[in-house]
């Protein structure tokens, strides 16, 4: 698949989970499928990276350690960049009770997967979504 975007930022994702096998099994899956990704393990090190690195979109644990996800999704949504704030956020967790769904759509995630609930093939079929 060919990238357009002459930044290279289109097709690069930040996945932000700190279980180690989910986080690379994500990983493989999407470099597979030809994503750059970098990872971070917990809410600090995501915002960490999300200041200096241009992503196309950002995948998004919510039970971390340090900062939750709500939490690093706040920040993002409030970033006085506007690039940094617009950047296309999917939670990725196995936290399915409605409310949590709720508040995530509420602090402007643009879609919410239960892990359990879905395929990695089928995470990355939402991504494209994302990334056209």
């Amino acid at each position: 698949m060919e990238n357009t975007n002459t930044t290279g930022s289109a097709k690069k994702i930040l996945l932000v989970e700190d279980e180690p096998f989910l986080s690379g099994m994500y990983q493989t899956k999407l470099k597979l499928e030809g994503f750059d990704i970098e990872a971070a393990k917990d809410g600090e090190e995501a915002l960490e990276k999300i200041k200096v690195g241009e992503f196309g979109l950002i995948l998004l644990d919510i039970m971390m350690p340090k900062l939750n996800g709500f939490e690093v999704l706040k920040s993002i949504r409030k970033d006085k960049d506007p690039e940094i704030a617009k950047v296309p956020v999917l939670m990725l967790t196995n936290l399915g009770q409605k409310s949590d769904v709720e508040q995530g759509l509420l602090l402007g995630a643009n879609d919410y997967i239960i892990k359990a609930n879905f395929t990695p093939a089928e995470v990355v079929d939402k991504i494209n979504k994302f990334l056209v």
